[in-house]
């Protein structure tokens, strides 16, 4: 376990990487004797740091709930961030390719709460009964650690790897649809990158949700009406670069759209 100073020491440089737009060398390679809850106190304090700069925190993401995204990492277990409110932006936007280190886009769903929702012992059907309504989501991936070995610990740390996020298509109650069979297909400057059905997380999208509302439930934390989840990617992370355009077609569900200035 790492001291207090050490899990702040840390938090600053993220802070600083993130200005820099410079990832720093791996964590596990400097502090080999790092935990899993060492880096959720460096996310924390990280967060905490945000908030107090006047940044506003509307919900959390879940990353790597999905064995394409599993595979891609070679990370096994999923993972959660924050989402500040500057990072939700709406289909058709331009997004500053620049601002972010190592950008790439996924394909997910979004849930957006109605109810509070709190662990230890919360369901999918909880969930399910705390949703406003799910609409379709890009994220886009950021990184402030370096991408090449990085673990569990070193993701965590970095805020799940996230950037920001565009929400558009159409929002359904989640009832009117069967979000294990809801699909997307991501194109990339018109051509088909990656295709992908929900059920690829966790079996059902909701089911991240509830995972995440006990894992916090441990910290002391909940998730709050208002509160938007973004539950997890159901296909590989796909690289952009500058003047890309990435269009997600999620059939029934609607597009989602942005371009990389």
């Amino acid at each position: 376990m790492l001291d207090a100073k050490t899990i702040e020491a840390i938090a600053d440089e993220l802070l600083e990487a993130a200005r820099r737009r410079t990832p720093v060398p791996l964590l596990t390679a400097r502090y080999p004797g790092m935990t899993v809850e060492d880096s959720y106190a460096v996310q924390q304090l990280w967060r905490q740091r945000n908030e107090e700069a006047g940044r506003k925190l509307v919900g959390r993401k879940i990353g790597l709930t999905s064995k394409a995204m599993q595979a891609a990492t070679g990370i096994t277990e999923p993972d959660y961030g924050a989402i500040f409110d500057d990072m939700v932006l709406e289909t058709g936007c331009s997004v500053a390719w620049d601002r972010y280190t190592h950008p790439r886009v996924e394909v997910e769903l979004a849930f957006v709460l109605k109810k509070d929702l709190s662990g230890p012992g919360c369901t999918i059907f909880d969930v399910l009964n705390a949703t406003d309504y799910v609409i379709p989501a890009l994220e886009i991936l950021d990184s402030r650690i370096q991408m090449e070995g990085r673990t569990i610990v070193d993701t965590i740390s970095d805020n799940a790897a996230m950037g920001a996020m565009v929400i558009g298509g159409n929002p359904v109650r989640p009832d009117a649809v069967d979000l294990r069979w809801v699909s997307a297909i991501l194109y990339k400057n018109q051509t088909v990158e990656e295709t992908g059905v929900a059920a690829g997380v966790l079996d059902h999208p909701a089911n991240g949700v509830h995972w995440l509302a006990n894992k916090i439930a441990a910290h002391g934390d909940g998730l709050k009406a208002g509160d938007i989840i973004l539950a997890g990617s159901f296909t590989r992370p796909l690289w952009v670069y500058q003047g890309d355009t990435v269009h997600a077609d999620y059939g029934p569900l609607g597009v989602v759209t942005c371009r990389f200035e």
